[in-house]
């Protein structure tokens, strides 16, 4: 506490009928007295305010807690998903940088592209931040969207798979 809060707190007390007041905060403890506590002997006159600093001490006791884990949110779509097992005829989106991915200009923004949507060459398919910098990565093929490997907001490599574009 500083110094200028102890002088006003013993003004305080002089100038009332407090006998004791105590006051603890920011790890600190001062007690301040018109009369010394009987387990002490002091030297000061009746009347005059004695003042003691003690460091405040508090037990910390940690418990595990076990926090519930909201289920994800069902992924809803109007065309009904293909899902496809042969992936030798898909084209893979790489990232051509260490980043953050991101599928939306936006937190609350409609992704770039979805499953199952069909894309264009040379349109913006997802974000990748670098140093703070947001690269807008393009399609280098025309095809459907046939499966997005990556979560939005998750770290990725360079030369990492984003997309699997169908070119059918």
């Amino acid at each position: 506490m500083w110094v200028s809060k102890i002088r006003k707190l013993v003004k305080l007390v002089e100038e009332s009928n407090i006998g004791e007041l105590e006051v603890s905060g920011w790890g600190q403890k001062v007690r301040i007295s018109k009369k010394p506590p009987e387990s002490r002997e002091s030297t000061s006159e009746k009347g005059t305010p004695i003042i003691t600093v003690e460091p405040k001490v508090e037990p910390v006791m940690t418990v595990p807690v076990a926090v519930p884990v909201p289920a994800p949110a069902p992924v809803v779509t109007k065309e009904p998903v293909k899902i496809i097992e042969d992936t030798d005829h898909l084209i893979p989106i790489k990232s051509p940088m260490v980043g953050t991915f991101y599928r939306a200009p936006a937190p609350d923004a409609k992704p770039y592209v979805e499953l199952n949507q069909q894309i264009t060459k040379g349109q913006v398919v997802c974000i990748i931040e670098a140093m703070k910098l947001m690269n807008e990565i393009e399609s280098e093929v025309a095809g459907r969207v046939a499966k997005i490997l990556v979560e939005n907001s998750k770290p990725v490599e360079f030369g990492q798979t984003l997309f699997l574009i169908d070119p059918a």
